[in-house]
C-alpha cells in the first residue's frame, strides 16, 4: 500500500489528550498510532486532516491534496488497533465504529479537502458507499482512559515491530540481564548507553532500548517496556511492565504501566502507575499517583463536568495528565485523575477528579493561569530543549485558555 491518510475527527470527549496534536499522533504503546498503521500496512502516511489546526503546525499536514494519488486509504486517528482486513478493503469499502456509525477507515474514491472534511466532521462517508462492516468499540479511543485499557495489546504489537529494527544487546559482565528460553530479551541501538549495575528483567516479555537513550548505572527495568530515543532512565530507576517512555523524557523513581507521549521529565522518586503523561509535563520530586481503589473495584473517572462520573471498565488506572502539566513537591494524585492541559498543582490536599484547563491550583484554592505567566513558563521549559513554540502553537494555547476563561479568542 502506497500510502494512507489519518484524520482527527475532533471528539472533545477524549480531551486533554487531543488538545494539541492530533489523535493519530498519540503514543498509545511504544509507538504512536500513525507510526504504528505505517509500519503494519507498510504504507506512508501522505497527510494527517485537523480542521482544528493550521496545516503548517505537523509537518505531516496539508490541506491541498490534489496532488497526491487518489484514491487511497483515510483512517480514523482515534481507532488505535490496526484491523487485519484494512489492506483488503476496495475503492468504496468503508468501516464505522460500532455503536455510534461514526467513519473509521475506508477507501475514499476521491481523496479531498471536502471528502475528507465529511468523515472528520461524521457528516458523511467521503464518497464511500458500502459499508463493510462494524469496528468494535474496544480497539477505538473516545475516552482519556482508554489510553490505558489499549496500552498492553498496542505496546505488545509495537515492540515485535520495534524488535525487527532493533538488534538484540550483546552481553556484558556488568549488565544483568534475566532471560526466559525462547522468548525475546534485551535489544539495544548501537547509539544507545547502558552503564554497569544496571538490571534487566526480560522474563516477561522484551526489552526495547532506543537510539541515543541512556539507562543509569543501578537502574531496574522490567519488560514488556519501551526507552523513546535521547530519553534518560536515572540512577536507582524501577521501570516496570508496561511502560513505554517517548523520546526526550528523564525518568526516575518507580514507574509502572505508564505512557509518556514525550519530552517530560519525572527526574525524582515517587510512584506512577497506569497513567498517561502528554509533552512537557513535569512532575515534582515525591509526585505519587494511585492506581487502584482500597476497595479493589472498578474506577470511575470524570473526563468534564459536562460528563460527569463514568464507569472505567479498570482495575488499575492512575492519571491522565495533560501536555504542560507541573505538580509541586509530594504532590499526590487519586485514583482516576483527569488533569487538562496547562494545569499546575501545587495544594498539599490531593488532587482528584477532573483538573480543568489551566487551573492553578494552591492550599489557597483555585484560580485561572494567567495566560502571559504560563506562556512564559512553557518557553522557558522548550527552551532547555533547545526547542521553540511555534507560532500556531501559541495560537492553540491561547484559544485553549480562552476556552477555559470564558473569553472570546477573537477579542
Amino acid at each position: 500500500m502506497p500510502g494512507h491518510y489519518t484524520f482527527c475527527d475532533n471528539l472533545t470527549s477524549l480531551a486533554p489528550l487531543i488538545d494539541l496534536r492530533p489523535s493519530s499522533q498519540l503514543r498509545t504503546g511504544a509507538l504512536t498510532t500513525s507510526e504504528r498503521f505505517e509500519q503494519l500496512l507498510k504504507s506512508t502516511c501522505l497527510a494527517t486532516y485537523d480542521a482544528s489546526w493550521p496545516a503548517t503546525h505537523w509537518p505531516a499536514a496539508s490541506t491541498d491534496f490534489l496532488a497526491l494519488p487518489q484514491p487511497a486509504l483515510a483512517v480514523n486517528g482515534r481507532l488505535a488497533i490496526p484491523p487485519p482486513d484494512l489492506h483488503l478493503l476496495s475503492v468504496g469499502d468503508y468501516i464505522t465504529e460500532e455503536g455510534t456509525g461514526r467513519f473509521i477507515a475506508g477507501v475514499l474514491p476521491a481523496a479531498d479537502n471536502q471528502s475528507l472534511a465529511d468523515i472528520a466532521s461524521g457528516t458523511g462517508a467521503g464518497g464511500c458507499t458500502r459499508l463493510v462492516r462494524e469496528e468494535p468499540a474496544a480497539h477505538i479511543l473516545t475516552r482519556p482512559w482508554h489510553i490505558r485499557a489499549l496500552r498492553d495489546k498496542c505496546l505488545a504489537i509495537d515492540l515485535a515491530l520495534l524488535i525487527q529494527r532493533i538488534p538484540p544487546a550483546a552481553p556484558h559482565p556488568a549488565v544483568t540481564v534475566i532471560l526466559k528460553e525462547g522468548t525475546a530479551g534485551l535489544h539495544v541501538h548501537p547509539t544507545a548507553r547502558i552503564y554497569p549495575a544496571t538490571i534487566f528483567n526480560c522474563e516477561s516479555g522484551p526489552i526495547v532500548i532506543d537510539e541515543h537513550a541512556t539507562v543509569m548505572p543501578g537502574a531496574q527495568l522490567i519488560g514488556p517496556c519501551y526507552i523513546g530515543p535521547h530519553s534518560t532512565i536515572l540512577e536507582i530507576a524501577t521501570i516496570r511492565p508496561q511502560t513505554s517512555v517517548g523520546p526526550w523524557c528523564k525518568v526516575n523513581g518507580e514507574v509502572s504501566g505508564t505512557i509518556f507521549q514525550g519530552f517530560s521529565n519525572k527526574a525524582h522518586d515517587g510512584f506512577v502507575g497506569d497513567s498517561y503523561l502528554g509533552e512537557w509535563v513535569n512532575l515534582g520530586a515525591g509526585t505519587t499517583t494511585s492506581n487502584l481503589l482500597n476497595t479493589y473495584g472498578e474506577i470511575t473517572a470524570r473526563q468534564s463536568a459536562a460528563l460527569g462520573n463514568e464507569r472505567t471498565g479498570l482495575t488499575f488506572l492512575g492519571s491522565i495528565i495533560g501536555d504542560h502539566t507541573k505538580t509541586a513537591i509530594c504532590t499526590r494524585l487519586m485514583t482516576g485523575t483527569i488533569i487538562h492541559t496547562g494545569a499546575m498543582i501545587a495544594s498539599s490536599a490531593p488532587a482528584s477528579g477532573c483538573i480543568p484547563p489551566f487551573a492553578w491550583i494552591t492550599d489557597a484554592g483555585q484560580r485561572l493561569y494567567r495566560l502571559e505567566k504560563f506562556l512564559e513558563v512553557m518557553r522557558s521549559a522548550m527552551q532547555r530543549r533547545k526547542c521553540e513554540p511555534a507560532a500556531d502553537l501559541i495560537h492553540r494555547i491561547k484559544v485553549l485558555h480562552a476556552a477555559a476563561s470564558g473569553e472570546d479568542p477573537r477579542s
